[in-house]
């Protein structure tokens, strides 16, 4: 892991394309705004986990798939 030290408006660069400017910094909290082309998902971690679990859950479910009436008569027995 790289850790940096960063001052307010001062930026670190992701790349050519991927900035994260540190905003505010108030207490133990440190704002941060993230600059990405819109292909790039950006996530909190509680979000990204969430999205893989819930991916992660319908990835083992059984697909259930509604019956298609195509014309077709069957017998009910």
């Amino acid at each position: 892991m790289l850790i940096l030290s960063r001052k307010i408006n001062e930026k670190i660069m992701i790349g050519s394309d991927i900035s994260i400017s540190i905003i505010e910094i108030r207490g133990d909290q440190v704002r941060i705004g993230v600059d990405a082309p819109k292909t790039v998902k950006v996530f909190r971690q509680e979000v990204f986990d969430a999205i893989m679990a819930e991916n992660k859950a319908a990835a083992q479910s059984s697909p259930v798939f509604p019956e298609f009436d195509l014309g077709v008569k069957r017998d009910p027995f």
